[in-house]
C-alpha cells in the first residue's frame, strides 16, 4: 500500500505522466467513437438486407466483433456487410489489441512499475531521517560497515549512481539511495546537514577526494571518513576536508604481521585502551598444553585476565574447563606490568629464524613484509607477477601454487604462512594445499568477503582477517558513540554505556559472560580506567563497560540489553 502514494505523487509530478493520461482519454474516447459509428452503420446495413435488430443488438455485435469474439448469432448476408465486418475486426484487431494496450502499458502499468521502484531506490531521503550515516560506495568496506550500523541500529544509505544496481542493493534489503557522487544536489537530497558521518570508500582515490570536495561545498562540520589506496593521497584527502583518512591495506598488513611466530616476546599487543593492553600469546613450550584453564594459575600468577582462545581459528570464550592445547592461541587482557610478568615468566623460545612467506605481493602483502621487517622477522614475498616497489632480495617469482616455487622460498622450512591475495577462491585453495603440505605451520590467511570467513576456517587458516571489517570498525569508532576495535575477524572489543538494568548490580550477579559470552575487561569511569574489575563489585550509574565478543555474542548483549536508537 506504501506504493500508492509514491504513484500518486508521480502523477502529480510528471507531466509526461499527465501527458499520458490525456493521451489515454483520448484513445478511450476515440473507441467508444468507434463503436457508436460502427453500430449506427450496423443498423441501417441490416436494414438494407432486409434484417430488423434492436440498437442494443447494434451495439452487442460491435462489441463482439471488434473484439474478434463473434459468436455467429447475428451476421450479414450481403458482400457489403461482410466488407463491412472485416472493416470492423481490423480496426477492432488495432484499437483494441494494439492501441489501447500499449498506451495503457505507457500511461499506466509503466508508471507504476516507476513508482514502485522509485520507492526501493528513491532519489532523495524522507524528511524524517536524521543522525543517518552516508556512504558513498557499495564495496566489501561499506557492506561491513552497513553490518554494525544495523546492530547498533544506526540508520545509513547507500548512494549508488548506477540505478539498476540501486535496484538490486535493494532486493537485498540494503536501504539505498540514486545520485550522482560529484552532484552537490545528491547530497542536499541525502539531507547531508542533518547526518552523522559521510564514509567514501571507493575504490579510486581520486573518486573518494571528488566526494570530499563536494561534501564540503554543502557542511563545513560533517565528519567525512575516506580510504586511501596510496600514501600520498592522504595528504590530498586532508587538504580536500577528510577529517580521517585511512589506509585499509596497511592496517591489514599490520594486523596480519603481528599474528605470526616470531619476535623477542610471547605476548603480542592487538589492541590498546589506555591502560588496558589486549594480548594473543601461544602456549607452545609453555607446559600449559593439556591443561584446562581453571588448573593453569594464570590469573594468579601474571594478574592477566584470560578472554578466550583461538583453536584453528574458533574463538572460544574462557571458563574453567576450557582445554589447553599446543596449537592454542590465548587472548589476555591486562596492563602492561602484568603483560611484562606473563612474558618473564613463559619466556620465548627459539623460533625458526627462516623467513616468513607472504603469498602475493600487492599493497596488502607490500604491507605485511614492511610490518614483518619493523618486527625484526626475515621474509619472502611469493608474487606471479611482481610490480615495483617489491625487495628483489626478498622476492620469488612464480605461482605458489607450484612446489618447486614454494621450495626455493623456503615454504617447508618457514613458521608461518601469510596469504594476502584479494581473490578468495585463490585464498581458499592456497589455503588447502598449504595445509595439506605442511600440517603444522601457521597459516594466516586475507579474506575479501566476510561470507568466505567459514569457508578459510575449515579449509586449514588458522587466522583470516579482512580489510572490509577492519575498516568499517574504524569508521564505526569515529561515529562518537562507541568504541570497537576488531581483534580477529568476528570478534571485537567494544565500550557502550552501562544499561539501567545492570546499574546496582554486580558483574558475577549479572552473569554478562553466561547470558552473553561477552567479557567485562575494565569499567570506564570519571576517574579513569579500571582494568579487570571486581566481579563482584556493584556497578555504578553513568560508567562505561569495556568488553570483548565475538559478532554473536555482541548481538545477544545488545538484545537483552538494548543501547536504544543512536543518532
Amino acid at each position: 500500500m506504501k506504493v500508492l502514494p509514491a504513484l500518486v505523487t508521480a502523477f502529480k509530478g510528471s507531466r509526461s505522466s499527465r501527458l499520458n493520461l490525456r493521451f489515454l482519454a483520448q484513445i478511450f474516447l476515440l473507441l467508444v467513437s468507434l463503436i457508436v459509428v460502427f453500430s449506427i452503420a450496423f443498423h441501417y446495413l441490416m436494414e438494407w438486407e432486409g434484417q430488423h435488430h434492436s440498437w442494443w443488438t447494434g451495439f452487442y455485435w460491435t462489441i463482439v466483433t471488434m473484439s474478434t469474439l463473434g459468436y455467429g448469432d447475428v451476421t450479414f448476408h450481403s458482400d457489403a456487410g461482410r466488407v463491412f465486418t472485416i472493416l470492423v475486426v481490423f480496426t477492432g484487431v488495432v484499437m483494441l489489441l494494439v492501441v489501447f494496450p500499449f498506451t495503457f502499458i505507457e500511461a499506466l502499468y509503466m508508471p507504476w512499475v516507476q513508482a514502485i521502484n522509485e520507492s526501493r531506490a528513491p532519489r532523495q531521503l524522507p524528511r524524517h531521517i536524521r543522525g543517518h550515516v552516508v556512504l558513498t560506495s557499495s564495496d566489501p568496506i561499506a557492506l561491513a560497515l552497513v553490518k554494525k550500523l544495523n546492530r547498533y541500529n544506526y540508520t545509513y544509505a547507500l548512494l549508488i549512481p548506477d540505478y539498476e544496481l540501486a535496484l538490486r542493493m535493494a532486493d537485498q534489503g540494503y536501504n539505498v539511495m540514486v545520485g550522482d557522487l560529484d552532484n552537490p544536489a545528491t547530497y542536499h537530497q541525502a539531507q547531508i546537514g542533518i547526518a552523522s558521518l559521510v564514509a567514501t570508500t571507493c575504490a579510486r582515490d581520486a573518486t573518494n577526494t571528488n566526494v570530499i570536495s563536494t561534501v564540503r561545498q554543502l557542511s563545513e562540520t560533517i565528519p567525512v571518513i575516506a580510504a586511501a589506496r596510496e600514501p600520498v593521497a592522504i595528504d590530498v584527502m586532508k587538504r580536500a576536508g577528510a577529517t580521517y583518512v585511512m589506509q585499509p591495506a596497511e592496517m591489514l598488513g599490520k594486523s596480519l604481521a603481528r599474528r605470526t611466530h616470531g619476535g623477542s616476546q610471547r605476548a603480542h599487543v592487538i589492541a590498546q585502551f589506555n591502560e588496558l593492553l589486549v594480548a594473543e600469546a601461544t602456549v607452545r613450550s609453555t607446559g600449559l598444553a593439556g591443561k584446562s584453564l581453571s588448573s593453569t594459575r594464570l590469573r594468579e600468577d601474571t594478574g592477566l585476565n584470560v578472554l578466550g582462545a583461538w583453536n584453528r581459528g574458533a574463538f572460544e570464550n574462557a571458563g574453567p574447563g576450557l582445554k589447553i592445547t599446543e596449537q592454542t592461541v590465548l587472548v589476555l587482557s591486562g596492563s602492561q606490568a602484568q603483560l611484562d610478568r606473563f612474558n618473564a615468566h613463559y619466556p620465548q623460545p627459539q623460533v625458526s629464524k627462516k623467513p616468513v612467506i607472504v603469498i602475493g605481493g600487492g599493497m596488502v602483502g607490500q604491507a605485511t613484509g614492511r610490518a614483518l621487517s619493523e618486527m625484526g622477522i626475515d621474509y619472502r614475498i611469493v608474487e606471479t607477477h611482481p610490480t615495483l616497489g617489491l625487495d628483489p632480495s626478498r622476492l620469488v617469482t612464480g605461482d605458489a601454487a607450484n612446489h618447486d616455487v614454494l621450495e626455493q622460498a623456503g615454504f617447508f622450512e618457514a613458521p608461518t604462512a601469510i596469504i594476502t591475495t584479494r581473490d578468495d577462491d585463490v585464498n581458499i585453495y592456497l589455503t588447502i594445499y598449504l595445509r595439506s603440505l605442511r600440517p603444522d605451520i601457521l597459516i594466516i590467511s586475507r579474506s575479501m568477503h566476510e561470507r568466505n570467513l567459514a569457508t578459510l576456517h575449515r579449509g586449514g587458516a588458522d587466522f583470516v582477517m579482512s580489510h572490509a571489517s577492519m575498516a568499517a570498525n574504524t569508521v564505526f569508532n569515529l561515529l562518537k558513540r562507541s568504541d570497537i576495535e576488531m581483534l580477529a575477524e568476528g570478534l571485537d572489543i567494544f565500550r557502550l554505556p552501562l544499561p539501567a538494568q545492570l546499574s546496582g548490580r554486580s558483574i558475577a550477579d549479572a552473569q554478562i559472560r553466561k547470558l552473553t559470552g561477552c567479557t567485562v575487561v575494565a569499567l570506564c569511569t570519571p576517574a579513569g580506567m579500571r582494568v579487570n574489575p571486581d566481579p563482584d563489585e556493584p556497578l555504578a550509574t553513568g560508567i562505561e563497560l569495556l568488553m570483548i565478543g565475538t559478532v554473536e555474542n555482541e548481538a545477544r548483549f545488545l538484545a537483552r540489553y538494548p543501547a536504544g536508537k543512536r543518532g
